[in-house]
């Protein structure tokens, strides 16, 4: 970002950790900078136009599944797209289970209590306002040693080289597709490059 130009912000976390309070003091940072002249703030946790972004990805699983999709498995960060694609699917067949993960550290969206974790996107350590429950079926709980260990699997035995977020997300989908069965397909998504982990125990550094 800096070589295209940009000039960062750097707002400091609990030991490099997503909490609530990084997510709060990330608002006020980029509530801040938009106080300034031809500075435009998108708001993303509360922009509802997002929701509708996905709709196109939504229709894009429905069509290459040829409607066969039974379960949608998605981590939940602002929530906009997992309810895009919910919305479509269910709006095809209401028995699509629609199935959201939250890091297990911060396990809010299930009634536990927030905490640090290092699923990065994700879990932000309250309920999003774009959080809609009549869509969800199930929340299932990852833990960040697992999704990073599933991110290296991925790597190592796929030639995926993605991020927590999408190890999250295979994680839980592999435990959907387990108890649905062979006969199921199952959907989820690689959310981002491995690439911007190269620098942390994800990979580049030591790691169990």
């Amino acid at each position: 970002m800096a070589a295209l130009g940009a000039r960062l912000t750097l707002v400091p976390s609990e030991g490099g950790r997503t909490t609530r309070k990084l997510i709060l003091d990330m608002i006020e940072a980029a509530r801040r900078l938009s106080l300034e002249p031809r500075t435009y703030w998108t708001d993303q946790l509360n922009n509802h136009d997002s929701i509708a972004g996905y709709f196109p990805l939504g229709e894009e699983i429905w069509s290459q599944t040829g409607g066969e999709v039974d379960a949608f498995v998605h981590c939940v960060g602002t929530a906009a797209s997992s309810r895009g694609v919910a919305t479509v699917l269910k709006a095809h067949r209401a028995e699509v289970r629609i199935v959201v993960v939250e890091p297990a550290e911060s396990a809010v969206l299930s009634g536990g209590p927030a905490g640090p974790h290092k699923i990065e996107g994700v879990g932000i350590g309250y309920t999003p306002p774009l959080w809609d429950p009549t869509l969800v079926d199930e929340i299932v709980a990852v833990r960040t040693d697992d999704a990073k260990a599933m991110a290296r699997r991925l790597a190592r035995e796929e030639a995926l080289f993605a991020g927590t977020s999408s190890g999250a997300n295979v994680v839980a989908a592999l435990r959907v597709a387990e108890r649905l069965g062979p006969g199921a397909t199952v959907v989820t998504l690689m959310v981002d490059s491995g690439l911007k982990y190269v620098n942390t125990d994800v990979y580049g550094r030591r790691h169990g």
